[in-house]
């Protein structure tokens, strides 16, 4: 659970933690009291009633204080409901989960007369390592004589960040609708981003953050906490850059998030709550962006194991393009952990072929073109284009 050793911690103190320790200390003390017992072997009835009724209680509440209690009193190694209690006292709460919010483009066959969609309609997402996320439309809508196209608000069937996959992700109606030929999400179609129950790290970068915050002032962790509250913002997730980039006293706030990108009306509900609590920035102005992209074109010539039949061969590609576009975070670590790109950082081509060799045993062998590594200042990579070629 952490790298501090609390039990070393309580033996450099002096206290026994152990069973033969606490055994040579009641015999010290034994001797101590001017007690004198004749028989201190194993076998002897008086210490094991010693031991059932001292040492394995001492050793219960040991194990409790080093493995549960002391790690619990500190932020560093406080977990749960005790890391919730830390945070409290830092005026700090753990996001609660919440839904995907969107809108889905659907494309008909023709635009003649009006067509009219019920409320409910399922849209889903390929499998992604065995995870299939669904979208529902939450509002009936009517395709208009002369309508082709019709954008319509969705929303996930259940919360967490995996369901803000990026654009072209959700295609498939597993229940066709006469008259539909196309669904997709396109760009910008993030409104409000789902997440799930913030985890204990980045609760715990929050509170760490709230120390350098206690001051109100026009600081980055002030405006990290404001920033970070908002749901699909992580607290590690906002970079700052200073020195006036939009004249004399301003700064920027770009805010990276782990999958799809929201449309930029979710940008202008956090910039509207920095204006609103009465803070402008580093003195004057401070504006909350979107992390600017970098597009990379990538061709990924890939080469099966031989006794691999067609079907396999199929599967294998599909998985491969999933997890490649998943490094470049198009969908969330839920179903893939490869190493993400990452701002000011260097993307390594070399290391995503070794992720894909222990991910894919079907490999035999890959190759990348151009292989170079991804230099990123304050930009994060994203795919233009990528060709996964079956050799």
């Amino acid at each position: 659970m952490t790298d501090v050793d609390f039990k070393k911690a309580i033996a450099d103190a002096g206290i026994p933690t152990t069973e033969a320790g606490l055994k040579a200390a009641w015999e010290k003390e034994v001797v101590a009291q001017g007690a004198k017992v004749a028989n201190t072997s194993a076998y002897s009835p008086f210490w094991r009633v010693m031991t059932a009724l001292v040492t394995k209680p001492v050793l219960w509440l040991l194990d409790f204080l080093c493995l549960t209690v002391l790690p619990n009193f500190f932020v560093k190694t406080a977990v749960d409901a005790w890391l919730d209690t830390l945070a409290w006292a830092m005026n700090v709460e753990r996001k609660g989960a919440t839904k995907a919010k969107g809108k889905l483009l659907f494309t008909r066959a023709s635009a003649d007369g009006p067509l009219e969609l019920e409320k409910g309609v399922t849209v889903q997402s390929a499998p992604i390592n065995g995870h299939v996320y669904q979208l529902k439309t939450t509002a009936a809508a009517t395709f208009l004589d002369g309508q082709l196209q019709l954008e319509i608000p969705v929303e996930a069937k259940e919360s967490g960040s995996g369901y803000n996959l990026a654009p072209g992700y959700y295609a498939i109606l597993p229940e066709p609708i006469p008259g539909i030929v196309q669904v997709t999400n396109a760009a910008n179609w993030l409104a409000s981003p789902g997440a799930d129950q913030e985890p204990n790290d980045q609760l715990r970068l929050r509170v760490r953050n709230q120390f350098s915050a206690v001051n109100q002032w026009h600081t980055d962790a002030v405006y990290r906490a404001m920033i970070s509250a908002f749901p699909g913002v992580r607290p590690d997730g906002v970079y700052f850059e200073h020195g006036a980039p939009r004249g004399p006293g301003s700064a920027n706030a770009y805010v990276l998030f782990d999958a799809g990108v929201p449309a930029d009306s979710y940008l202008q509900e956090i910039n509207a709550h920095i204006r609103d609590l009465g803070n402008h920035g580093h003195g004057d102005d401070l504006l909350a962006m979107i992390m600017p992209e970098t597009p990379a074109s990538i061709h990924l010539s890939l080469w099966p194991r031989p006794n691999m039949t067609t079907d396999q061969v199929q599967q294998l590609e599909a998985e491969v393009t999933l997890f490649v576009r998943a490094a470049f975070r198009e969908s969330t670590p839920r179903d893939y952990q490869p190493t993400l790109t990452y701002p000011q950082s260097r993307f390594s081509f070399s290391q995503l072929g070794t992720e894909l060799h222990e991910q894919f045993p079907g490999i035999e062998s890959l190759r990348f073109t151009p292989g170079d590594d991804l230099i990123s200042g304050l930009t994060i990579p994203r795919i233009a284009d990528l060709a996964v070629v079956v050799k």
